[in-house]
């Protein structure tokens, strides 16, 4: 496990190097294979996890059994931490999307750290603000844009975190399907390849399996406005 990843999820943000090596020392470790479910929605369970290797999707399941991926996560993100301070049911389902290794810190050693770790404190807010942040996004994005800049805006946040900038674009290797981007998205399978179908007809990007190549990023951040 590389300690740098760790270093990047904001529980250690604010951390000296020999806080944040206690704080590692005293995280469990997880390992999933692809496919593997973490936790259920509506399960009881208090932990925080975060992504140290491989990719973890959070989805929600609707009243018609249909699922909404609320989040997909990479090296340095964290998750779980709501339970920490409103104890309930799992609001999501956390499924690998890749082989993964997680770390863990129980409900009861985070709170020692909160107590005597202020610095501990102010990642876990800033992390919940951000949270906050998105969710209103995604409301706003729901109302105000079409399919099209939601893909758009998609891929750009899936460049942002996963992607690999090359002398012919920027390329992004999600590893989700085609049904899963469109539930990113919060739209029909069928509508979202046909906004990826018109972006790479245009020259935008080019599509590969469970990947996709941004070839012109000034033409989708237009399009995501």
């Amino acid at each position: 496990m590389d300690p740098e990843v760790l270093k990047q999820a904001p529980l250690f943000k604010g951390l000296e190097d020999e806080a944040a090596s206690a704080l590692s020392a005293a995280m469990g470790t997880i390992r999933l294979s692809k496919g593997e479910i973490l936790f259920h929605e509506g399960e009881l369970e208090d932990r925080l996890y975060v992504v140290v290797k491989g990719k973890i999707k959070l989805g929600r399941s609707g009243s018609a059994g249909r699922e909404n991926l609320l989040a997909v996560l990479g090296p340095g993100q964290m998750f779980g931490e709501l339970s920490l301070f409103d104890p309930g049911p799992r609001s999501t389902t956390a499924t690998a999307v890749t082989n993964c290794e997680l770390r863990t810190l129980e409900h009861d050693e985070l709170m020692t750290w909160l107590t005597g770790r202020p610095e501990v404190a102010r990642g876990l807010l800033g992390q919940l603000a951000a949270r906050l942040r998105r969710a209103n996004d995604v409301v706003a994005d729901l109302v105000f844009s079409d399919v099209p800049g939601r893909v758009a805006k998609a891929l750009l946040d899936l460049a942002t975190r996963f992607g690999e900038r090359k002398d012919d674009g920027i390329h992004v290797h999600h590893d989700l399907t085609q049904e899963e981007l469109a539930q990113l998205v919060g739209a029909s399978r069928e509508t979202v390849n046909k906004a990826l179908a018109d972006f790479a007809a245009r020259g935008w990007i080019r599509l590969e399996p469970r990947s996709v190549t941004l070839i012109d990023v000034d033409r989708v951040e237009r399009r995501a406005r």
